[in-house]
């Protein structure tokens, strides 16, 4: 029975190192969305982090600024939505099946 909390151990050990790389690597990766027509684009990093916005030079319009800025915030939203997918595809594939036992944070 020892034998079995061993490899239980080091099978969690290994996989909060997984855990830890993939998280790591989620960081360094960036996702894009637009709105607006490609009005505007705003990228994000695998762990959230808003990392530029870029507005095309015809979407400025003085008499247009309060659409500028809704299409602005639905592009980061859609930006972080996709950083959400992409974390939970990666984490999922290093965490298996565990989520079906009840574990938190699974």
């Amino acid at each position: 029975m020892a034998m079995n909390q061993q490899k239980l151990m080091k099978q969690m050990q290994k996989m909060q190192e997984d855990m830890a790389r993939a998280q790591d690597q989620l960081a360094a990766e960036t996702v894009s969305a637009s709105a607006g027509g490609g009005a505007v684009t705003a990228t994000v990093t695998g762990a959230l982090e808003l990392v530029s916005v870029e507005i095309s030079p015809a979407a400025v319009d003085p008499e247009d600024v309060e659409l500028l800025q809704d299409v602005i915030v639905a592009a980061v939203n859609e930006a972080l939505r996709a950083a959400q997918d992409l974390a939970a595809q990666r984490l999922g594939a290093v965490t298996g099946g565990l989520s079906g036992l009840g574990l938190p944070g699974f």
